[in-house]
């Protein structure tokens, strides 16, 4: 599938088949996300990825609003939680070709530990898409992180970013039309050239 074609069709895909995954899919999804760039090739990031049911059961207990919204979206055979590694990028950037030796985070702009996992994470996204696949991105609630966290051996140290559905899209799924308040918004409203200009309400 062309690359352009692949970004055209990626949607978040909440319902799924009842249907495996071959295990070289799999695998392709997931090495997709080791090619995310990272700042300093830190590569400050883990990925837990749930393929059997037993531990795909366990997994969907800590994310109850996504089951109880959209039942089905318990059918995908793939779940990969991407983990970020903060003290992995503050290590990185006090070695001499960096030099921040206090590993000060109020030097960093953003938490670039999270924006590498998101980055990798997009990757998955887009793979799922070129392998015929729906995806969905969704986030942990913050509530139900530390009995994810134990439930599944994760360090303090690593941050659960979100989690990634993969599977077949159930295929009884009406095309689904946004909402007015939903629709994409147009490249004029949000694309700058030059300068960023406000756009001024009609009255």
């Amino acid at each position: 599938m062309e690359f352009s074609e692949v970004v055209r069709r990626r949607r978040m895909v909440r319902e799924y088949e009842d249907r495996p995954l071959a295990r070289d899919v799999v695998e392709r999804v997931v090495a997709s996300a080791l090619r995310a760039p990272s700042a300093g090739f830190s590569q400050g990031w883990a990925f837990l990825v749930l393929t059997e049911a037993d531990d795909r059961r366990r997994f969907w207990r800590h994310v109850p609003t996504r089951v109880e919204n959209t039942p089905r979206i318990q059918n995908a055979p793939l779940v990969v939680v991407p983990l970020s590694h903060r003290d992995a990028y503050l290590e990185r950037y006090a070695r001499s070709d960096k030099g921040w030796t206090d590993r000060d985070e109020a030097r960093w702009p953003v938490p670039y530990w999270h924006l590498d996992a998101a980055m990798a994470s997009l990757l998955m996204l887009l793979t799922a898409v070129d392998e015929g696949l729906g995806a969905y991105f969704f986030g942990i609630a913050p509530e139900n992180v530390a009995a994810f966290r134990a439930d599944f051996d994760v360090p303090e140290a690593f941050t659960p970013i979100g989690a990634v559905s993969v599977g077949y899209r159930a295929v009884d799924l009406e095309p689904q039309a946004p909402s007015v308040s939903a629709r994409r918004r147009p490249a004029e409203d949000v694309v700058h050239r030059g300068r960023f200009a406000r756009h001024e309400e009609e009255t």
